[in-house]
């Protein structure tokens, strides 16, 4: 009885001394008791969407679900129907299917939690990231116990669309983070800050009836603008895809610039990948900015135009082509050193000819001035693009030879976006400016524009009529019947531009063989007053014995650079026919279409009538326009309907698209042959119209 008192009131006392302590052996026993019997959850916030300059969506937040099953039988006390798995083998056989699961897998996995005394089970990954289609055909189920937690995903609707560019979010812990492009780049603009609410509950979970419940509220992100033009940049993806799918090269580099501004309207490079489902991916970086590499002849555009700037260039002087001996090297031209015998400066730079480069650059101008002019032009140092991982190139230009290689793209080696920078000086009339991606800013909540990009010029290393006569020169490239850029002219624009084909490097030692070669092209139109700016490097091609490396190159620049005018709504500047007289458009509307339609054809060789209405609403081209007399002219009338696209030119049908407001996808050049939407159907506000075109067959 002693011994049995003295352990009661020490056991008693203890008691006491615990209820009326605050703290014991150092624990503050009220924070423990609410540490325990609080609960606290998170609230979403969204990451930052990520726009292109018109407002269509490139990357957002979407909802997706994690499954999970509720195994603890006391959760369902005293609750009809119960709240916790009652049947694993029903519920793993009716999940199995919409899970992509084994049905003995999800039977395991809750038995084994059973077993265990778990509360919850999940399923791993196939119970992750479940679209919001599954989670309701679940719920349909009405299986017990089973139960969802909201999350969100980086999603990109258009896929390979700008990839490099816009980079890749991923999910870690809960929170999305910035892994490449434009998601790392603009983290601290786009992260979120969840919120969290906590509170008191029982050991269900269930709330307290005064639960003490504290909240901070959570912030979304910021929502970023890029230059990046959709319309524009999926004509550079669908140019890319194609050249990739026939000829299989080994890199593809792409960029469109607005030279007046530095404005990036459309990039990309290929290997590319679906950041929606990485996988495998061959290269990560942005290649236009990270790869550095020996450009070729495209580098002679800076070359002339320093020797221009510097008043010592005359284009109808004399050289002997085919060869040139410098100090321990010899130079030969691209045609095994053949030459053309003696030619002009000018039609050195239309042929592309090394032995022209390299007497400007030891001769005519000399290397200390050609050397300050690349330094002028940036050329050693980074352009300081928004992007991340932009490499700088290295100069090789210590020796003759070394100094005449630099001249004609061999040696020193830059990246795609310093030769892009470079030539807004020619485009823009001397004037060169910094290359950007990021437009704008602005909250996700209000709408306010947060920080905004202005254009920024960098420098004025030619002058306006240097600027013009390299151009001019440039043109000729295109035009003239020894240019190498033939193949790249455009139906409806002038175009200058330069060619380049330079030799790849593998352990020390340039590479032989027709295919190893990066095949480039610098071009911009309109020539005058060039409103686009474009570079292309195609590494490798796959070519047949009868295909030039220059074929895949210039598919991707007519095929950009003459649908993205079009779209822009560019006046074409190829002059008509001097012999032909321009004609003008008579102004038809509001009369009836009958009527319209025969006084056009008392001009007009080609009317057609665009719908089934009496009275003509609109006429294509816009009445007044000078055009010639085998122009296709639209009547519109006030019931339009889709007409048989067959036979129109590209510029015919942008016509009509921009009339309609239709967004359009184009693929090939030339004439159209297959449309999307048939003819005679209505014609819809915002529709979509693909339209195929093709050269004309010869007869």
């Amino acid at each position: 009885m002693v011994a049995f008192a003295i352990v009661f009131f020490i056991i008693a006392g203890r008691f006491i001394y615990i209820e009326t302590a605050e703290t014991v052996e150092g624990v503050d026993l009220q924070k423990w008791a609410e540490d325990i019997r609080t609960s606290s959850y998170e609230i979403d916030a969204d990451r930052g969407k990520i726009y292109d300059k018109n407002g269509m969506v490139l990357a957002y937040d979407r909802p997706t679900y994690r499954i999970y099953a509720i195994v603890d039988p006391e959760y369902s006390v005293n609750l009809d129907p119960p709240r916790h798995v009652t049947d694993a083998s029903e519920t793993a056989d009716k999940l199995a299917p919409l899970l992509d699961m084994e049905a003995s897998e999800i039977r395991k996995t809750i038995e084994e939690g059973q077993e265990n005394e778990r509360f919850q089970v999940e399923f791993g990954s196939s119970g992750r990231s479940i679209s919001q289609e599954t989670r309701d055909e679940i719920e349909e189920l009405e299986l017990n116990g089973i139960a969802f937690k909201q999350e969100s995903k980086r999603y990109y609707p258009n896929g390979k669309f700008a990839s490099h560019v816009i980079g890749f979010a991923r999910s870690q812990d809960g929170n999305i983070n910035g892994v490449t492009g434009i998601e790392k780049q603009m983290e601290e603009h786009l992260q979120e800050e969840k919120g969290k609410i906590s509170y008191e509950r029982d050991k269900y979970g269930t709330k307290l009836l005064d639960p003490n419940e504290v909240m901070t509220e959570p912030e979304n992100g910021n929502d970023v603008h890029l230059t990046i033009d959709q319309k524009i940049q999926t004509f550079l993806e669908d140019a890319l895809s194609q050249v990739d799918e026939q000829y299989s090269p080994e890199k593809i580099m792409a960029a469109v610039m607005d030279p007046d501004t530095g404005e990036i309207l459309a990039m990309s490079n290929r290997p590319s990948y679906n950041p929606n489902n990485i996988g495998d991916v061959d290269n990560w970086y942005n290649d236009i900015v990270s790869y550095t590499f020996e450009p070729g002849s495209t580098m002679k555009i800076f070359t002339w135009a320093a020797a221009i700037e510097e008043g010592v260039y005359k284009g109808s002087d004399m050289f002997k082509s085919g060869t040139y001996k410098v100090p321990g090297h010899t130079i030969g031209d691209h045609n095994n050193g053949e030459g053309w015998g003696p030619i002009s400066y000018d039609e050195g730079f239309q042929r592309s000819s090394n032995v022209a480069s390299s007497k400007i650059a030891l001769e005519v101008l000399g290397p200390t001035k050609l050397r300050k002019y690349l330094t002028d032009f940036h050329f050693d140092e980074k352009t300081g693009i928004d992007l991340p991982n932009e490499k700088n190139g290295r100069f090789v230009f210590n020796k003759p030879s070394e100094q005449a290689t630099t001249s004609f793209g061999q040696g020193s080696t830059f990246t795609a976006i310093q030769l892009m920078t470079a030539a807004t000086s020619v485009a823009n009339d001397g004037k060169m400016m910094r290359p950007y991606m990021l437009s704008k800013i602005t909250s996700s909540e209000t709408g306010e524009v947060l920080k905004e990009n202005k254009s920024e010029e960098i420098g004025q290393p030619i002058s306006e009529s240097t600027a013009k006569q390299v151009r001019d020169l440039m043109g000729t490239v295109v035009t003239s019947e020894q240019g190498t850029a033939q193949s790249f002219k455009l139906d409806d624009y002038t175009l200058a531009g330069k060619t380049g084909t330079a030799q790849m490097i593998e352990n020390g030692r340039y590479l032989t063989g027709r295919n190893n070669y990066i095949f480039s092209f610098m071009g911009m139109a309109p020539k005058e007053d060039p409103e686009l700016l474009m570079y292309v490097a195609v590494q490798q091609p796959d070519l047949e014995v009868t295909e030039l490396g220059s074929e895949p190159v210039s598919y991707i620049t007519r095929t950009v650079l003459e649908n993205s005018l079009h779209y822009m709504d560019i006046q074409p500047d190829k002059e008509l026919d001097e012999s032909i007289s321009p004609l003008t458009i008579p102004d038809v509307i509001g009369k009836g279409t009958s009527t319209a339609k025969e006084e056009l054809k008392q001009t007009f060789t080609s009317v057609e009538v665009i719908g089934n209405g009496g009275e003509v609403t609109a006429v294509l081209p816009q009445p007044d326009s000078k055009v010639v007399e085998n122009q296709r002219v639209m009547v519109i009338t006030d019931k339009p309907t889709m007409p048989d696209l067959t036979g129109y030119s590209a510029r015919d049908v942008h016509r009509l698209v921009k009339h309609f407001n239709l967004n359009i996808e184009t693929m090939g050049n030339g004439f159209v042959q297959k449309q999307s939407i048939p003819e005679g159907s209505s014609i819809k506000e915002g529709g979509y119209l693909v339209v195929e075109l093709a050269p004309p067959r010869e007869e």
